[in-house]
């Protein structure tokens, strides 16, 4: 029982094969040079047929050793044989006849070398094609918009015209210890010009249908603390922000307090962790000429300090912040209230500091979203843009409607108006959005 010991500790898998097919002369040496420490192999000289016939020794053997239909009384490829030959092995039912397997064993011992070869390189080639797989670790999700919408801007070159723009962008996330992530959003979009519709409502950041990298950072836990840098990140990553203003036109984001509660940044470190009963803090820093020859943390560089801490219960949350960009310093609120009937209310304030003058700026927007039928109604109302005293304050309103499609598609028609010195500016359409 020598091929017999040698092939109990086969893996199963090899009664795949036992669809396979194959003539004598496919056989050669080299296959067989491995698996020639049997000296009862039958070499090819000694094959005087490719298959078994009924009333051979070996065909009416393995009919009473087996079950298969393959032995109906019609010709058995040696292979095939050999295949319900390893069956028997695997299986352990050759146990009841040892003489019988390991006469069987001797006789397609050929074949069953050739077979485990194949099944041996079947499974490198299935682990080589694993091996050039996405980490099992990592995952993508991604969206595609798509724009179409008018505007008038008192622009003859723009007034009342009809616009498109698309934005696409997936996000690859990778853990290697359980804990961290490492995160690459890649982007690709047409939104161009500064008095397009797409500006107005800060339609996607790239301006280039290419794809590119517009985000990579890395996150771990130190502690309590939850760390974060990264390019093209923001210092408030890990920050509260209780905003919750689902707004359209893009000056009414971050409930008007963009410099401080929610600070941006591009070479960026941010902390943040929570103390438990709703309370949680953040800190942040970044340099915006990291990539330059002014370099980070230089007296000629643009750098960015700050920290928030924020409160939250069941249905109100309230953050505070305050942050220095290198010419302003910013102090910043927001807060939101939820309601039993499914509405919610926020809005935020910022107060800005500039070294250059001695008037402060301040900014502000509220705004209400509540369901209505499948979908959410939202409005918004603030300032456009930071105000002294002694400017007169201009407001921007915009009105949009989230309805889902279904799990993976939303469709959001929108309105707003701009107001200005002059003539007002006003703009509508729709945003498609696809999720995956």
């Amino acid at each position: 029982m020598k091929l017999f010991q040698k092939l109990i500790a086969a893996p199963a898998i090899i009664s795949l094969a036992s669809g396979f097919a194959v003539n004598a002369s496919e056989i050669n040496s080299t296959d067989l040079s491995d698996y020639s420490r049997s000296n009862n192999l039958v070499s090819l000289n000694d094959f005087k047929s490719d298959t078994l016939l009924p009333g051979d020794w070996a065909y009416d053997s393995l009919k009473n050793l087996t079950n298969s239909s393959k032995f109906n009384g019609n010709p058995v490829s040696r292979l095939e044989a050999a295949a319900e030959l390893s069956n028997l092995i695997a299986g352990g039912e050759g146990l009841m006849n040892g003489a019988a397997i390991d006469r069987l064993s001797d006789e397609l011992g050929s074949e069953l070398a050739i077979m485990k070869g194949r099944v041996d390189g079947l499974e490198a080639r299935v682990d080589g094609i694993e091996a050039g797989q996405f980490s099992s670790t990592t995952t993508m999700k991604g969206s595609a918009e798509f724009l179409i919408g008018a505007k008038s801007n008192g622009d003859s070159d723009a007034e009342e015209a009809v616009m498109t723009a698309f934005h696409y962008t997936f996000d690859l996330n990778t853990s290697f210890t359980g804990d961290d992530k490492l995160n690459v959003e890649i982007s690709a979009g047409d939104q161009t010009g500064s008095k397009t519709l797409g500006a107005d409502l800060d339609f996607g950041e790239p301006s280039s249908s290419q794809l590119r990298i517009e985000d990579i950072n890395y996150t771990f836990p130190v502690g309590e603390w939850k760390l974060s840098f990264g390019e093209s990140m923001d210092a408030s990553k890990n920050w509260p922000n209780a905003c919750a203003v689902n707004n359209i036109y893009d000056a009414l984001g971050d409930c008007g307090a963009a410099n401080s509660v929610d600070l941006s940044g591009d070479i960026s470190f941010s902390a943040g962790r929570s103390f438990g009963d709703g309370w949680d803090v953040g800190i942040g820093v970044s340099a915006n000429d990291g990539e330059t020859t002014k370099g980070m943390f230089t007296k000629e560089g643009a750098d960015y300090y700050g920290a928030a801490i924020g409160y939250s219960s069941d249905n109100y949350a309230v953050t505070l912040a305050y942050s220095d960009k290198d010419t302003t310093s910013y102090w910043g609120a927001t807060a939101s209230y939820s309601t039993d009937g499914g509405a919610t209310v926020s809005g935020g304030i910022e107060f800005g500091n500039p070294e250059s003058s001695s008037d402060d700026t301040t900014q502000y927007v509220v705004g209400v979203s509540t369901d209505v039928g499948e979908g959410t109604l939202s409005a918004s109302l603030g300032t456009k843009a930071a105000y002294t005293d002694s400017q007169t304050e201009h407001y921007a309103y915009d009105l949009n409607y989230s309805y889902p499609i279904n799990d993976s598609m939303t469709i959001t028609p929108f309105f707003y108006i701009v107001e200005n010195a002059g003539e007002d500016d006003n703009g509508f359409g729709a945003i498609t959005t696809f999720k995956f």
